[in-house]
């Protein structure tokens, strides 16, 4: 699609401020660095950012083998990932068309 001129789809992370005093407040931005995607955030990650969050190029790569077992682990407990995923993308449409 793309030799045809389509545009490149790209991955958005929205709106990923850290609400757990817990993680660090660039953890949501220096951990989904990766190519060809988008991170919106609040202005108080972008700053934080700015000030003391460390980008070490893409953080997503050599994660996935890892990932796959996280999602496996969770499939044992009884935890569908689609229907996790159908939820929050149900919901997520019904917030975006309240705000």
């Amino acid at each position: 699609l793309e030799k045809a001129g389509a545009n490149k789809q790209r991955p958005l992370w929205a709106s990923t401020g850290v609400k757990d005093k817990a993680y660090s407040d660039t953890m949501y931005v220096t951990d989904l660095v990766a190519p060809n995607t988008v991170n919106t955030m609040p202005e108080a990650t972008l700053l934080a950012t700015e000030d003391h969050g460390e980008i070490k190029g893409n953080a997503v790569a050599g994660t996935y083998e890892q990932a796959r077992a996280d999602l496996d682990a969770v499939e044992k407990l009884g935890i569908s990932y689609d229907e996790v995923v159908q939820l929050l993308e149900e919901e997520g449409v019904e917030k975006f068309e309240a705000s």
